[in-house]
């Protein structure tokens, strides 16, 4: 062999990992919302494949077949535009997450902590009012000893939400 046809070759095995790979990439980008797979930059050709592929029930062999398609399509393309719209839609859902589980330990704190905990929330959010806040805190305390439902926890949780998103 030639040094040329040596840097050439590929072992089965990895043409099968790689070809895993790309169906793992196209298993990533079937499960994406319709606003979502508007942001991957795709030809037609596999934007159709991915559209059928959701309209095949995941429990019948034609699922798999498309996906091994999709896999077969994404080999022929370059994957970094691809990959790094997905990064990016990933990352964006793992901030919102990050932001939500933000405003419930801010709710928890003020239905629990009372005063000191609103103090807290008003430090590191200015924008919030603090009447409002301990309204919400004297509204969930009555709630938790009638035994009502956490109707002021929710309202809390919304008041936050809508309060700072901008911040988020």
């Amino acid at each position: 062999m030639s040094d040329y046809e040596e840097e050439q070759y590929v072992s089965k095995t990895q043409r099968k990992l790689d070809s895993e790979e790309k169906q793992k990439l196209g298993l990533k980008l079937v499960g994406l919302t319709d606003a979502n797979l508007s942001k991957i930059p795709m030809d037609e050709e596999l934007e159709e494949a991915i559209l059928v592929a959701r309209k095949i029930n995941k429990k019948k062999d034609g699922y798999r077949r498309q996906l091994q398609f999709i896999g077969k399509l994404l080999r022929n393309r370059d994957l970094e535009p691809l990959e790094q719209a997905l990064d990016k839609i990933q990352s964006r859902h793992a901030e919102n997450n990050a932001h939500f589980h933000q405003l419930e330990k801010y709710r928890d704190n003020i239905a629990n902590g009372g005063d000191k905990a609103i103090q807290a929330v008003l430090d590191a959010h200015p924008s919030l009012e603090r009447q409002t806040l301990r309204q919400f805190y004297r509204q969930i305390q009555k709630e938790k000893a009638k035994g009502a439902p956490p109707k002021a926890f929710r309202a809390l949780f919304q008041y936050l939400k809508e309060t700072l998103q901008d911040e988020g």
